[in-house]
């Protein structure tokens, strides 16, 4: 095996990784830049886990640099451990510390609208969910389906994106779906059929007709941008509306190396598509943040409102025991998926 064949191999991987690394900096940054607004000192703010390669010291944060580039971490004066100091986490009043605490997902989201933006001014045109053209002897256009309809809804999904299209026909279980298409002024209800493809054992529609595009300017963009950016999260909350239903199993689940395999393999196809998996990387972070499970920001925020409404903080010893309890979880469930990642690999 040549250098370069290695080369073509590793490099995309490496780029995945560091993906990864500056989706959990700018995470890790927005804990950082919240912080000193309100005044509570940073003890130390480190890219990368493990042992240390280097660190230096300015004013009263520590900034370190890390052998392991696969996390990062913010700690905060009386964060985790009593203090005196009134500059404290512990000692800033409720809404600062809740401010803080969202601050790392709020980030997460901000550079994926960034990265949206990036996309739509990437295209050549602003996508619609308006029907264009149909490849030959399409089934959709022999159901019915018609060029310059305005798709509406799919299976009762609203449909505003060409992503919201995409999403809709990607989560129907068989090659028929509902359409709602808006038709010269009018609503009309359409069953389409699809011929059906198969990709790593999941069957999955063949969408044979191309949508809309629109020429770009300043107003649409932004537009489109804010509109895909919505279909965007909206697509985390199906996907966990759709596990919770028990139509995902913990085998369709990716980890870290799925994810980095998912993001090396768009390296290698074009910039845009790498991007657009990025951008999905990094809302489903920040959203997934913000659910009220233990050992999460959003848990976190969760007991601050109540200590806010109630007046009252839950003992220590119960919330160590309670995020305890859910980072054991989340690590086991990390394993597991791992593992299923490993042997999908092979």
């Amino acid at each position: 095996m040549s250098i370069s064949s290695i080369w073509n191999t590793v490099y995309p991987i490496l780029i995945a990784i560091l993906f990864f690394e500056v989706i959990i900096i700018i995470h890790e940054a927005g804990h950082f830049a919240a912080a000193r607004l309100m005044k509570i000192k940073v003890n130390e703010f480190s890219i990368g886990m493990g042992p240390k390669i280097f660190s230096f010291q300015k004013r009263e944060t520590k900034y370190s640099l890390r052998w392991i580039l696969f996390g990062g971490y913010c700690s905060m004066e009386g964060e985790d451990e009593d203090s005196d100091s009134e500059n404290s986490f512990s000692k800033k009043k409720v809404p600062a510390r809740m401010f803080v605490v969202v601050a790392g997902a709020f980030m997460n989201l901000v550079l994926g609208f960034i990265l949206i933006l990036c996309i739509v001014c990437g295209q050549n045109l602003v996508g619609t969910p308006t029907v264009a053209q149909f490849e030959e002897n399409a089934p959709s256009y022999q159901s019915g389906l018609r060029e310059g309809d305005t798709i509406k809804s799919i299976d009762g999904m609203r449909v505003y994106t060409s992503t919201d299209v995409q999403t809709g026909l990607s989560r129907s279980p068989d090659n028929t779906v509902k359409m709602v298409v808006s038709r010269n002024g009018s609503d009309v209800t359409l069953d389409v059929a699809f011929n059906m493809d198969e990709y790593e054992g999941q069957q999955y529609i063949n969408m044979d007709f191309w949508l809309l595009g629109k020429p770009k300017t300043v107003g649409n963009v932004i537009k489109s941008a804010c509109g895909e950016f919505v279909s965007y999260t909206r697509m985390v909350f199906l996907s966990v509306h759709d596990l919770i239903a028990g139509r995902y199993g913990l085998s369709d689940l990716s980890g870290p190396v799925g994810a980095v395999s998912v993001v090396s393999t768009a390296v290698k196809t074009n910039w845009l598509s790498m991007v657009r998996i990025m951008a999905l990387l990094t809302i489903n972070i920040g959203l997934f943040n913000l659910f009220p499970i233990p050992a999460l920001d959003g848990w976190r925020f969760f007991m601050l409102l109540g200590e806010g409404i109630f007046r009252k903080k839950l003992p220590a010893k119960w919330e160590y025991a309670v995020n305890g309890a859910g980072l054991a979880l989340l690590m086991l469930l990390m394993v597991v998926v791992t593992f299923s990642d490993i042997t999908k690999l092979f």
